[in-house]
């Protein structure tokens, strides 16, 4: 194995497995760190976690524990991966898992880029933005666990680290890979380890991982690791799949405004059903026999949770928001595991936390990566009878769902 990442939720996984995979590496994506070795013909290994909002003190001994397997792998440089939203709070752990593979690995001049342009991200003069709106503009300041009131990457990094961040501005980016190398320099020699790099372009991202060829650690969003695979020799490619016939699932447990979006567009034409807030939490609503509806109907059916950010915010006041967030988690889970034990053969998935719960609660190891469905979503091979896909919360275009479908089932 050549390349090692970290992915802190589980569809920020499968979209950084995607950028590789299409960039020519041969990757595969392992649910939490393996008891085994790797297969030899991997050449890109991506650990993913569940690891974006729990303590962080168990963030970062989850994330060494992928690092000590990724290194007994012979992975010569690492990747820790977040959200291209940047998901975090002031105590969060995108910092402290920095600093704590950093310590680990001796690295010095580690990038912190979640600029991801095909799907609207761009970091300048250190603030990121969600296409045109500064990010604490962008619906992201109402995210349910991670809420971003600040898109200034720097001011929003500081407390969570150890040292003092730094920055390299559009103008060097624009300058090349070199340019990129001497301002990275600078930082360093500025004495901050941590350095926040502004890219707006794909072609920024590529001079990055130009740039950043000798660096033992690289922290971004998937976008930045689209220029990495070059550096070890790999030629751009579509990944091989075999559709999968059989019934097919939605499950939504994302309150994004994308999300939204997408479910009240699939839910006009296709059979759909609201999960009440209170009927999960209190547990008056049975997966198994939820599982049954969505078998029993014709067309794509759709299983949702997702509300406006105010009903959100009213359960979470009402219950907690760790028992409301725990219930929907140990919900879908179960929907999950009930409706492929039905026979269900392709699961659709939106939401990091809901996707995340989805592969756990299916017992699901390794993830073999199939071609993109939209920019960030790749095809997922769970195993001979089992297809998926997993979607981050902000990703995916209005028909997601039916374009999803049609791809796993190879139409």
């Amino acid at each position: 194995m050549k390349l090692g990442l970290i992915g802190d939720d589980f569809t920020g996984s499968s979209d950084l497995a995607n950028t590789l995979a299409k960039e020519g590496m041969r990757v595969v994506q392992y649910t939490g760190v393996p008891e085994h070795d790797a297969d030899p013909s991997v050449e890109a290994g991506v650990v993913a976690l569940k690891s974006r909002s729990i303590p962080v003190a168990d963030a970062v001994a989850q994330s060494l524990a992928a690092l000590d397997w990724l290194r007994a792998q012979g992975c010569t440089q690492f990747f820790f991966k977040y959200c291209s939203t940047f998901d975090s709070t002031p105590e969060g752990n995108i910092g402290p898992v920095a600093d704590a593979l950093a310590d680990a690995l001796g690295a010095r001049q580690v990038i912190v880029c979640p600029a991801f342009p095909g799907t609207g991200r761009s970091v300048y003069q250190g603030h990121l933005f969600v296409n045109d709106r500064l990010l604490n503009e962008s619906g992201m300041q109402n995210h349910p666990l991670t809420p971003m009131t600040d898109p200034d990457i720097r001011r929003w990094l500081a407390p969570q680290t150890t040292g003092t961040v730094g920055h390299v501005a559009t103008q060097d980016v624009f300058a090349g890979p070199e340019a990129i190398r001497a301002a990275l320099a600078r930082e360093d020699a500025a004495g901050h380890r941590l350095i926040v790099v502004d890219a707006i372009r794909d072609a920024d991202l590529r001079d990055i991982g130009t740039a950043a060829r000798d660096l033992p650690l690289v922290t971004g969003g998937s976008g930045v690791a689209l220029g990495l695979p070059a550096n070890f020799g790999c030629i751009p490619g579509t990944p091989d799949w075999q559709g999968q016939a059989g019934p097919a699932i939605c499950l939504s447990g994302s309150c994004s405004i994308a999300t939204r979006a997408q479910v009240a567009e699939h839910r006009a034409r296709n059979p759909a059903r609201e999960l009440g807030a209170e009927e999960v939490i209190e547990g008056r609503l049975d997966p198994d026999e939820v599982a049954r509806w969505l078998l029993a109907q014709d067309g794509l059916p759709l299983a949702y949770s997702s509300a406006d950010p105010d009903i959100v915010a009213e359960v979470q006041a009402r219950y907690g928001r760790d028992r409301a967030g725990h219930a929907f988690e140990e919900f879908f889970a179960a929907t999950a595991r009930a409706a492929v034990a039905q026979g269900a053969t392709r699961v659709i998935t939106a939401g990091g936390e809901t996707s995340g719960a989805v592969v756990e609660g299916l017992g699901l190891g390794e993830l073999r990566i199939g071609p993109e469905i939209d920019p960030g979503v790749p095809a997922l091979r769970a195993r001979d009878d089992l297809v998926l896909a997993l979607k981050s919360g902000n990703f995916g275009a209005p028909d997601f769902f039916d374009k999803a479908n049609r791809l796993l089932a190879g139409a």
